[in-house]
């Protein structure tokens, strides 16, 4: 599956590291693009081992707000 998700907070090319390390972190991840000036990023995951709330819940807790695009 792959999936958009609007992500608020990020600052710097340090806050897309953040982002990109903790989605790369889950399990089923494929591949992460996150995007600093578009506010987004972009998620291919395997959706038998992640759902897009995982995504959210661990972007969000990271200090990223996070919501389906």
């Amino acid at each position: 599956m792959k999936q958009t998700f609007n992500i608020s907070g990020m600052s710097c090319e340090h806050c897309v590291a953040r982002v990109e390390g903790t989605i790369n972190a889950l399990p089923g991840v494929k591949k992460v693009k996150v995007n600093l000036k578009k506010n987004n990023g972009v998620v291919k995951y395997d959706d038998s081992q992640l759902t897009n709330d995982k995504i959210i819940e661990a972007v969000t807790a990271a200090g990223y707000p996070t919501e389906v695009a």
